[in-house]
């Protein structure tokens, strides 16, 4: 017989092994670190202008930066940081390498489906990293308590209270203040106030809004992360709900972004859990976007339609039941996205059932669905293995054209995605525009 304990030490003996992968594939402290990029990845990939035109500019300009030569001593390697400033810098026949934003907050894509290993955390990693090579800042939110995209982001000790779940009692404390400041005489609200919450609660309460945004080997991507014991965040919201019900649970992520500073990111990316509970709903509802990642199989396409059908049925309870309470707090139901997506992910051109399923799933969904799928690769395949996205791995450790393919197929899901955003947000611009 087994009880709890064999449990335990089985996630002892897989943390230590862990450790033993983490080191291996960072480096010796555990802390990973980004590479540098090529001229040639650069020019070809990133700014897209012949490699001599744009080492011409560099020797032009000595000013601009000049990356370090490595071994070979013939190809510049250059830093995320310099390619930015790169970036800001250089003009080519007079266009800016700047990528278009346009005003106002950032846009918040949540990639969602409860179906495990259709690739949602590596989704959101390479879109991120993508945006990221391409100008943009952004800030990724893991929801999910297995934390795979913390882990690939290269954070390895995280706090409860520094998770989604430390925003919610971070929200709950404030939204018990605001309700409780409505009544002439607060004694006379039926609900409790922060002080009358758990103390855990009340002091995670305290945090400020940057306290929970930690830094990533990207200059320009930095994530509030998850960690296995958030996972009982779901007990913890049924039980908060249930001392303060006139507290709208569902809009604790949104709020709490729009108190960031609207220009601090371009992007902000959702990795959501396979699961439809407390944190997805929180996805949902601050999302503008909803990404969703299915592979190309029959039970896959079965639990992207029970996805669909439980979001929506989750979404219309939450309309018809909190309506009152979502009124009180300024949320408008019911829910809209900007948009909505599905992407097909571990697809293999060549695979006749694949291809037959991608039929399948244009024949329902029609325009919904994303032209370019995600090749399955075997960079595709290492980016799991070594929690490196095909952005990070060095082409130097594989044939080029390998890792060439896989980033090709990235990069025309990324530039998808893209239009799709930009239209999303030059869309609520008129809109704005429109209500003034």
């Amino acid at each position: 017989m087994r009880d709890h304990s064999d449990l335990q030490s089985m996630n002892a003996r897989s943390l230590a092994q862990q450790a033993a992968v983490r080191k291996a594939t960072f480096s010796p402290a555990e802390k990973k670190e980004l590479r540098p990029f090529s001229i040639w990845e650069i020019s070809q990939f990133m700014f897209n202008v012949p490699a001599d035109t744009l080492r011409k500019k560099l020797a032009d300009d000595p000013s601009l930066p000049q990356g370090s030569v490595e071994d070979d001593g013939r190809q510049r390697w250059f830093s995320l940081a310099e390619i930015n400033e790169l970036r800001r810098r250089l003009r080519f026949r007079g266009k800016s390498l700047l990528p278009h934003r346009p005003a106002g907050r950032a846009m918040r894509i949540a990639v969602s489906n409860f179906k495990g290993g259709v690739g949602k955390s590596v989704v959101a990693h390479h879109l991120a990293n993508a945006a990221a090579l391409d100008g943009y800042r952004v800030l990724v939110i893991d929801f999910d308590p297995q934390a795979t995209l913390t882990h690939s982001m290269g954070l390895v000790e995280v706090k409860e209270w520094n998770t989604v779940w430390g925003i919610m009692c971070r929200d709950l404390c404030r939204e018990a203040d605001r309700i409780a400041s409505a009544y002439d005489d607060p004694a006379d609200c039926p609900y409790p106030t922060s002080d009358e919450l758990p103390e855990d609660v009340q002091s995670i309460g305290a945090q400020r809004v940057q306290d929970f945004i930690h830094r990533t080997a990207w200059s320009t991507i930095d994530i509030i992360p998850s960690c296995a014991n958030a996972a009982f965040v779901e007990f913890a919201s049924a039980q908060y709900r249930a001392m303060h019900k006139a507290w709208s649970f569902f809009g604790c992520v949104a709020r709490y972004l729009d108190e960031l500073p609207e220009d601090q990111y371009d992007l902000i990316i959702f990795d959501c859990p396979p699961a439809i509970g407390y944190q997805s709903l929180n996805a949902a509802f601050a999302a503008d976007i909803l990404y969703i990642p299915s592979g190309p199989g029959y039970w896959e396409y079965d639990s992207t339609t029970s996805f669909l059908g439980q979001l929506g049925d989750a979404l219309e309870d939450i309309s018809d039941g909190f309506a009152r309470i979502a009124e009180d707090a300024g949320i408008r139901l019911p829910k809209r996205f900007d948009d909505i997506r599905l992407l097909m992910t571990r697809f293999e051109a060549s695979n006749s059932l694949h291809l037959a399923m991608m039929d399948a799933f244009r024949n329902v969904f029609g325009a919904d669905v994303c032209r370019n799928a995600i090749e399955m690769t075997r960079a595709v395949e290492q980016s799991g293995r070594f929690q490196q996205s095909v952005y990070e791995q060095d082409y130097r450790q594989m044939t080029r054209e390998t890792w060439k393919r896989a980033r090709q197929s990235f990069d025309a899901a990324y530039g998808e995605f893209k239009e799709t955003v930009l239209r999303a947000w030059e869309q609520r611009d008129l809109r704005d525009e429109a209500a003034e």
